[in-house]
């Protein structure tokens, strides 16, 4: 679990105040893009153009979490947690939103209410948080985030995972391992300074994923990381699996021990 130390870091005196000015800010800026897309999801096929689902935030409560829909209605039914390029369950109108990442837009009101912050380890679904080791729940000791280093480096989730037979496994593989060990080192380096790099690195790697994740790469280095870990970032290398921070064995099954 985490030091008191790195509570108090993660929790600057400064980032309630960066989380309400900039959530705000991209609200107005966004609204027309969020009313169109919502419009766009409801004309398609007349249903509710928001997702409602639960997701777990600080101190391991869930909270309703609201994303534009870009699947069918009940896409949630089958279990299926990941999504991977090719999901039949994404519409043709969810497939140019998701692409554009206009789904994420209602999230800004997450951050307005407290629920969330800008910066953080991503909130995750009651099934996978269930499966976290004890070293992973301190993630979270702290508002989950619209955005992090980990969502930045698998941008490209959806195709990364493309090829595999159960995407739910992969991800807890391939992923989750990673994406765990980036958030438990933001909780050790977190700072205005990073939190504005980090959100900086979130519009740049729309258009230069590369130069993004060399620059993430050397922040890392910078700020203590481990050398596999500053590596890994740049994605120079296939996904292996291997075992999540706290563990000794890869995953291989859901089921709750």
């Amino acid at each position: 679990m985490r030091s008191a130390a790195e509570a108090e870091r993660a929790g600057y005196p400064l980032k309630r105040p960066l989380d309400l000015a900039a959530a705000l800010a991209a609200l107005l800026l966004t609204l027309p893009l969020l009313l169109v897309a919502m419009a766009a999801v409801w004309v398609y096929d007349r249903g509710n153009p928001l997702y409602v689902a639960t997701r777990v935030g600080r101190g391991g409560r869930p909270f309703r979490f609201l994303k534009i829909r870009t699947m069918v209605e009940d896409a949630g039914a089958n279990a299926v947690d990941t999504t991977v390029a090719g999901d039949p369950r994404v519409t043709a109108v969810g497939g140019v939103i998701r692409a554009l990442k206009l789904d994420e837009l209602p999230q800004f009101l997450h951050v307005l209410s407290g629920r969330m912050s800008m910066v953080g380890p991503r909130p995750n679904v009651p099934r996978e948080v269930a499966l976290y080791t004890r070293a992973e729940r301190g993630l979270l000791a702290v508002r989950p985030g619209i955005t992090d280093i980990a969502s930045i480096v698998f941008a490209d989730l959806a195709h990364t995972l493309s090829d595999s037979g159960d995407p739910n496994i992969a991800y807890n593989q391939l992923v989750r391992p990673w994406k765990s060990r980036l958030g438990l080192h933001y909780l050790r380096c977190a700072s205005l300074a990073n939190d504005l790099r980090i959100i900086g690195f979130t519009v740049s790697v729309l258009f230069a994923r590369r130069w993004t994740l060399r620059r993430i790469s050397a922040l890392l280095r910078r700020s203590g990381a481990p050398e596999d870990l500053c590596r890994f970032v740049l994605r120079e290398e296939p996904l292996r699996p291997v075992p999540p921070p706290g563990a000794d064995a890869i995953v291989t099954s859901r089921s709750v021990e």
